[in-house]
């Protein structure tokens, strides 16, 4: 059973975080996070799919495909670190050496991570400093967790954390062991499949194959931060890490075995919950919104579907103005891309304790006008649609769209 428990990165084994104050963009709040394992990891990563990459991004990725250990993770916020060229890999080469340095272990251990600004270059004094005071810092308790998931924010109103717990079987051979798996990320803009905008770390005291992690990871990503979206662009630095210690005591898992099928569920939970919260953290955002399409031909029919619901603008923008317009969403679902029968599906809005029926037999049907505007006056809002095809099924998360959003990215760099 996998059960939540409170803390982010720091629940699990043999894990440690900081944070500091380094003054990079943003004044009296912290912009830096450091995270440290008490021994090297297995590691697996999912970066963003944009051609133009952060230079983290390529520094992480050659980590990630080399097989290498990892150790420690360096993050900043502020400034991205994307299109800065060679003196952008040159920042990540002096970063990952100087955290070396201090951790006493190899440059290529470190992972980084930026976040904020494209274009400007962040000064390498700046991040050293801040890799020096972090690193004298480190603490295992969960209040230094979530100190470093404050600090990545950008214009994220809320820290994003959560850890689980499950037990799988012991190395001794006897019994079973609990095994912990927390994470934390940042987003709030730029958030759009293939990947999502974020940066997002988790931290594990399992033993498992490093290969197993990574397939993992990949499978899970799809029906998770893949199904999320808040505006339609992904950024130059989206990156999602796992590092796993195998600190836990458990027997490794090296086998598609229950044990690997206990530790994806586990993940799924995590990669599921932090998604959700992004997708609601959406810049200027008022409304979660899910969307849930069911009964649908194929997986990835079902998952097309129901992201183009959650990236409309025009659905977006009735959730905000809660005007129960069901066109937008029937519209949204046509120019999608897989085939349907119009005639037969059924769509649905879904309150907290009532649900209307907007769409059936190929009609928009008579409803409670007062009833659905007071459904999508709710923090959450959630629709359904009944393909009638087959067994399939698929959820994406998005928000509303607000004016808030184009006042936010309006001065996005002041």
């Amino acid at each position: 059973m996998i059960s939540k428990i409170p803390g982010g990165v720091t629940a699990a084994k043999g894990f440690s975080a900081a944070c500091c104050a380094a003054g990079i963009k943003y004044q009296n709040r912290t912009d830096m996070a450091m995270l440290f394992s008490g021994a090297p990891c297995a590691v697996a990563g999912v970066f963003t799919s944009n051609k133009v990459k952060a230079a983290p991004v390529l520094w992480d990725r050659k980590i990630v495909t080399s097989g290498g250990p990892a150790q420690a993770v360096v993050v900043n916020a502020g400034i991205a670190n994307a299109a800065t060229g060679k003196t952008g890999l040159n920042l990540c080469r002096g970063t990952a050496e100087h955290a070396g340095k201090v951790l006493s272990i190899p440059a290529e251990f470190v992972l980084l991570g930026s976040t904020g600004v494209i274009g400007p270059n962040i000064p390498l004094d700046r991040i050293t400093a801040g890799v020096s005071a972090m690193s004298e810092t480190l603490s295992d308790t969960l209040e230094a967790g979530t100190a470093a998931s404050k600090a990545i924010m950008t214009t994220d109103t809320v820290n994003k954390e959560i850890a689980v717990e499950f037990d799988l079987p012991a190395k001794s051979g006897e019994g079973t062991v609990t095994v912990r798996l927390g994470g934390m990320c940042k987003g709030s803009g730029m958030i759009h499949p293939n990947m999502c905008t974020m940066l997002a770390y988790l931290t594990t005291d399992c033993a498992i194959r490093r290969d197993l992690l990574q397939k993992a990871l990949s499978a899970v990503v799809q029906d998770t931060f893949n199904m999320i979206t808040v505006d339609g662009d992904t950024s130059t630095n989206d990156t999602l890490l796992v590092m796993a210690n195998g600190l836990s005591g458990n027997r490794c898992i090296s086998e598609e075995d229950e044990s690997y099928n206990v530790f994806c569920e586990a993940l799924f939970t995590v990669c599921r919950a932090l998604a959700v919260r992004m997708a609601g953290d959406g810049e200027g955002a008022t409304h979660l919104v899910e969307m849930r399409v069911y009964n649908a031909d194929t997986k990835e029919n079902a998952r097309i579907l129901a992201r183009s619901v959650v990236a409309s603008s025009l659905v977006k923008a009735m959730i905000f103005g809660r005007d129960a317009n069901c066109g937008r969403i029937l519209c949204a679902l046509g120019y999608a891309g897989p085939d349907f029968d119009p005639a037969v599906i059924e769509l649905y809005l879904h309150g907290e304790r009532e649900t209307v029926c907007f769409y059936r037999d190929g009609c928009v049907q008579a409803f409670d006008e007062d009833k659905a505007a007071a459904i999508l006056g709710e923090k959450e809002v959630r629709f359904s649609c009944d393909m009638k095809m087959g067994s399939a099924e698929a959820t994406a998360w998005g928000c509303d769209l607000t004016y808030d959003y184009v006042k936010i990215n309006g001065d996005y760099r002041s």
